[in-house]
């Protein structure tokens, strides 16, 4: 029982992808929306966007990180094995019409999360730009994928290794410099690049939506754990989000938020870590 994982791929040395049989969610994604998945029956519930779907497969996509207990637990699963529980799609879709010229923005991990919205974007009319950004070249993922879609990608890496030297923020900049064309810019990746690439269009007027990754638990708004403030007022990213305007956001109680039980998973990770040991 529980939903059978196809295929499986490390990406990257903490990076992987699997493709598991979800026909129902396959079927009712849309991109923006993400899935809770429990590993097996002492598992925790961890949310994970949606990479991509297909319909006639019957299956979905997801890149994850090795961040914490969980995440390293499903990163040693196979093909062939079987998650316990995904519920899904959950969050509130991206509102995505012809605006005109889009930058899409990822970091990261968050660079597999950005082709549904690319995908979506380019099917409604839009011009769309992509800029994605990692450590180095190894880290940057579906490169190939997301330069068959948009109209445009462009690199940076932090080490130069590939694309350009630097980070997203510095070609952003470059555009805004250059009067280029841009109604809306969409980013996914990590907070403080979220935060960076907010303060640069803040600055310049363009509207600015981001997708946060943020603590949850039941991922259908009653616990509370999500909770984030945005324009003054307490959101709950499960079901308000998990996309908000970017300029609204407050990322300092983001940040703090995100780090409230850091040593506790590493508490997790060592003890997944010892027990492997233990079995070697």
């Amino acid at each position: 029982m529980g939903f059978k994982i196809l295929r499986k791929e490390q990406l990257a040395s903490n990076i992987h992808f699997i493709e598991v049989d979800a026909p129902r969610i396959a079927k009712a994604a849309k991109p923006g929306q993400f899935v809770v998945l429990r590993i097996n029956e002492n598992g925790e519930r961890i949310p994970l966007t949606i990479a991509d779907k297909n319909i006639k497969n019957g299956t979905i996509e997801i890149i994850f990180q090795e961040a914490g207990a969980s995440t390293t637990i499903l990163s040693k699963l196979k093909a062939g094995d079987s998650i316990l529980n995904i519920l899904g799609p959950l969050g509130e879709p991206s509102h995505i019409e012809n605006i005109g010229s889009v930058v899409v923005i990822g970091g990261g991990v968050g660079i597999a999360e950005i082709f549904p919205a690319i995908k979506e974007y380019k099917a409604k009319g839009n011009k769309v730009t992509a800029i994605i950004g990692a450590r180095n070249k190894q880290l940057l993922l579906t490169e190939e994928k997301i330069k068959n879609m948009a109209d445009e990608l462009l690199i940076a890496t932090d080490d130069g290794s590939y694309g350009r030297k630097g980070f997203v923020t510095d070609i952003l900049k470059e555009m805004i410099e250059d009067k280029k064309e841009i109604n809306l810019v969409y980013a996914v990746g990590p907070v403080p690049m979220m935060e960076a690439v907010s303060n640069v269009t803040k600055a310049a007027k363009i509207k600015t939506m981001v997708s946060l990754n943020t603590l949850m638990l039941d991922a259908t708004g009653m616990c509370g754990v999500c909770r984030i403030t945005v324009g003054g007022q307490i959101k709950f990213a499960c079901v308000d989000g998990p996309e908000f305007d970017a300029h609204l956001v407050d990322f300092k109680e983001l940040k703090t938020r995100l780090s409230t039980y850091r040593d506790k998973e590493k508490e997790a990770i060592d003890h997944i870590c010892s027990l492997d040991k233990i079995k070697e």
